[in-house]
């Protein structure tokens, strides 16, 4: 058959576009004879069908020269663009603010290097300290039918201002107010703490420390005493059986000996060479370079102690995301346990809830019987005036008791929904995990009775698997 201006088209070709109309294709019916067709022709016949932008012209010419060698394919003759939504903007902190990202150097011996660690981002008033830049705009796609795609722009970031720091009027930069140390605190606010220096260990010739900064002890610090801070504490030395709190991270160059006395409680990280016996909680992760004994060690996100040694031995971890460890318990099955899978303070929350619960319950359930008893004297004439007040009160109180017990079961059913998802919950393993251990993932429990090597602990198919660590 041969092309000409009065050969209608329809019997020939089919156009159709993809639903999202990114793209056109092009199909031939059952052709039996040749036929011809130039350039202009199809693409007038292309566009008649509403396929109005992104023509692949090269192959609309190979198509014109070669019909027959598309007769069997379903050919893509146009191809949209793509939108492109815009960068969202950034702040850029120009001090390491953030204890997180610093790693002490390891010796050849395997042992750590804290030296670094206990450096300080000081600053002076008056310099900038992060710099906030501006989102990008988006970049409009188009579809093969000529229609505009939108696109999103970027959004905004803006300054999480903490203490003792200003921004410019354009609010493009963030300053120092004072002289101190760039401190990021819990929500990742930038602070400017001042710096209280401890030049030996905290004893009875310092005595407890209350400070409104970022504190510093160049030695230990001693059993009984107290630290509170509101930025970081570094201590270079180690941390006895004493109360170590900072909204911010700590950062101890020894290891934490708490002879089951005490705690350190930090609002961001905790970074130490070992725990023996101790109490540490911290908002988002722990990690801890030799080894932990005995201990009670409770993060936001992560415990880590994969180091050298990187022991984990006795009492209860629990992590919201992970636990990473070497070797996890011992061969004498000494009781561990590790928990995932829920941040820490919503187990203790959920405890408390489900208490709360209870007596709010009975505590409604005899204002109830107190009411009926008042309602049914009102029925026959005797409530006294006295008794109408009481009963009125009665009301309010079962009001505010009810509405308090109905709050309290929407937080269970909410911290319960939480611990159904653990996609992210795991325990690694990666070396050796010994008998008597114990893994929580969630609401579900798995004993481990025998060594087992290189594991990773997750949960998925309704129960804790376990699958090779790698």
């Amino acid at each position: 058959m041969t092309a000409s201006p009065h050969l209608d088209w329809k019997e020939v070709l089919l156009i159709t576009l993809s639903e999202d109309k990114m793209q056109a294709y092009l199909s031939f019916k059952q052709v039996e004879n040749p036929i011809r067709m130039t350039d202009a022709e199809l693409e007038r016949f292309i566009a008649s069908h509403g396929v109005k932008y992104g023509l692949r012209k090269d192959i609309l010419q190979m198509i014109c020269a070669s019909p027959q060698d598309f007769y069997l394919s379903e050919n893509i003759i146009a191809v949209g663009t793509e939108a492109r939504n815009g960068a969202d903007g950034f702040v850029k902190v120009l001090y390491d603010a953030d204890s997180k990202d610093r790693r002490p150097l390891i010796r050849e011996d395997g042992s750590a290097d804290y030296k670094e660690i206990v450096k300080l981002a000081n600053v002076k008033a008056g310099q900038l300290i992060a710099e906030r830049y501006p989102p990008q705009p988006g970049i409009p796609g188009m579809n093969v039918a000529g229609e505009e795609i939108p696109a999103k722009d970027g959004k905004e970031a803006n300054f999480k201002i903490g203490k003792n720091v200003v921004a410019n009027a354009e609010n493009t930069g963030l300053y120092a107010a004072i002289d101190g140390l760039v401190t990021k605190t819990d929500k990742d606010r930038l602070n400017v703490f001042p710096v209280y220096e401890v030049n030996g260990d905290v004893d009875y010739n310092i005595g407890n420390i209350d400070f409104v900064g970022t504190v510093v002890i160049r030695g230990n610090v001693l059993t009984g005493f107290k630290i509170r801070a509101s930025g970081d504490i570094r201590v270079t030395g180690g941390i006895e059986g004493a109360e170590v709190e900072s909204e911010g991270s700590i950062e101890v160059s020894g290891g934490i000996i708490g002879s089951n006395k005490g705690f350190v409680k930090a609002g961001r990280s905790v970074k130490c060479s070992f725990i023996q016996e101790g109490n540490v909680i911290a908002g988002e992760d722990v990690t801890v370079m030799q080894s932990i004994m005995h201990s009670n060690v409770r993060a936001g996100n992560s415990i880590t102690c994969t180091g050298t040694k990187g022991l984990i031995v006795g009492g209860v971890m629990q992590a919201g995301e992970r636990v990473a460890v070497r070797m996890l318990g011992n061969s004498m099955s000494t009781a561990t346990a590790v928990e995932v899978g829920v941040r820490p303070e919503l187990r203790q929350e959920l405890v408390e809830l489900r208490n709360s619960v209870r007596e709010l319950t009975a505590s409604l359930d005899k204002t109830d019987k107190a009411l009926a008893l008042l309602n049914q004297m009102a029925a026959v004439g005797q409530l006294s005036p006295d008794r109408m007040e009481m009963r009125s009160k009665l009301g309010a109180t079962r009001r505010q008791t009810a509405e308090e017990l109905q709050l309290a079961k929407e937080g269970i059913l909410q911290i319960e929904k939480s611990l159904e998802d653990m996609t992210s919950a795991r325990v690694d393993v990666t070396h050796t995990i010994f008998g008597g251990t114990k893994i929580v993932i969630g609401r579900y429990t798995r004993f481990v009775k025998d060594s087992i090597q290189r594991v990773s602990f997750r949960f998925f198919d309704g129960e804790i698997n376990l699958v090779p660590y790698g």
